[in-house]
């Protein structure tokens, strides 16, 4: 069954080539209306994805779908509509001295494969991403959103088909393991695999899949406070990368201090109560703290909290006594997704920019910016932390290909 549901992705892919830029974008401006006028049956399957788990999981936010996140859905797909199809375009042309012209032209992956946990928005998002670039989806869920991603491909089907559109455009698979090793075995029918969600599933996708993979979602990310940091702008970058929104991948995870600046970190971490933020601190942090920081919300520091990515109201702290130390830590524990740093130095910042292999790297600003359409990109189909083909938020036309296009009047090769 799943080999067929395959092919038939293949096949819709295809038919994708013939539909114009208008065409696509009408099915999408239908289907955002449609999101949103059946948007109880949407809430009802949530709830009885909801009630499965316990408040206390860690994914329980990114589970959650509500009315505004709803109308975010659907606002995001209006602007997917809205943006310049990534198709067609001549990334280069020439012509050879005997009159051959060659252009590179961006076109679709065909089939793009998205394996994700427990988030059900990514089931518009990247079906959306998907039309608009051209290529059929394949999609691959999580068990705890089952009956919310399958709510969601229904009105996705019914739009489909009244629009002319094969179903099989957007392919949701069964949520088991099965499902998971045929689509990583699918040579010739699926084109590239992209794993959203743990580290765990990202090294799963990549270690099992003979289909090419990019590499999405994981976050370890760290905010260096340096010795000539600004304290009101560390303690608002330091807060928002911290508690905005702690199970998304561009969390902050870990702080590092400079020891010259250990008497500012209670300031630094104050407002971090507010949320309840349990703080993991090594030695030097944790006297501190100590004392000035609730009780009930300081430990020591472990060897594994460094490196963990906390999915929840917790952060490590590590306390160096240079910019090099906190560049080796960080180097040594970082996902590569995004990295900061806090200081008024200008020679501290231009190192920091120049020796950090991140995705995305932010000087005096919190990790949580990394998104693609706060980069202006419109949307996003997640953040690459590997470093070929795409890198960071992956937009439109990190989810083309391209192919040479060579014209001629009967030149041969001698």
């Amino acid at each position: 069954m799943i080999e067929e549901l395959l092919l038939a992705a293949r096949s819709a892919s295809l038919s994708l080539l013939r539909k114009t830029e208008t065409e696509i974008n009408d099915v999408l401006l239908q289907l955002a209306d449609a999101l949103e006028e059946d948007m109880a049956q949407i809430l009802a399957a949530n709830q009885q994805d909801l009630s499965r788990v316990d408040r206390t999981y860690a994914f329980y936010d990114r589970l959650l779908l509500n009315e505004d996140r709803i109308h975010g859905i659907a606002s995001d797909m209006r602007n997917v509509a809205s943006l310049p199809s990534p198709l067609g375009k001549v990334l280069t042309d020439t012509v050879r001295p005997n009159g051959m012209r060659i252009r590179k032209v961006s076109v679709p992956f065909g089939v793009i494969g998205v394996i994700y946990e427990a988030r059900p928005n990514v089931t518009p998002d990247v079906f959306s991403l998907c039309l608009k670039a051209g290529s059929a989806c394949v999609l691959k869920g999580g068990k705890e959103a089952a009956d919310t991603n399958e709510a969601i491909v229904r009105i996705i089907h019914r739009v489909l088909g009244t629009t002319g559109l094969s179903e099989a455009c957007c392919t949701l698979l069964p949520n088991d393991h099965e499902a998971t090793n045929e689509m990583l075995n699918a040579v010739g029918k699926v084109d590239l695999v992209i794993p959203r969600g743990s580290a765990r599933l990202i090294n799963f996708v990549r270690d099992n899949s003979r289909i090419p993979v990019i590499e999405t979602g994981a976050g370890v990310c760290h905010t260096y406070f340096d010795k000539d940091g600004d304290l009101t702008k560390g303690a608002a970058i330091v807060y928002n990368g911290k508690t905005r929104r702690v199970s998304v991948c561009n969390a902050l995870d870990c702080l590092v201090i400079h020891r010259q600046r250990l008497n500012d970190l209670p300031a630094l971490v104050e407002k971090m109560q507010e949320k309840n933020v349990i703080i993991f601190a090594d030695e030097d942090a944790y006297q501190a703290l100590e004392g000035k920081y609730p009780a009930h919300l300081l430990e020591h520091a472990t060897p594994e909290h460094f490196g963990m990515e906390m999915l929840d109201y917790k952060m490590a702290i590590r306390a160096v006594s240079t910019i090099e130390e906190a560049l080796e830590h960080i180097a040594r524990y970082s996902s590569k997704h995004s990295e900061a740093i806090v200081s008024e130095d200008e020679e501290a910042l231009r190192l920091f920019r120049t020796m950090t292999d991140a995705a995305c790297v932010y000087t005096n600003l919190p990790t949580s910016w990394t998104d693609g359409a706060q980069f202006g990109f419109g949307a996003e189909i997640g953040i690459s932390t590997q470093k070929l083909h795409a890198r960071g938020p992956m937009a439109l036309p990190e989810i083309t290909t391209y192919k040479y296009i060579i014209e001629g009047d009967g030149q041969v090769r001698g």
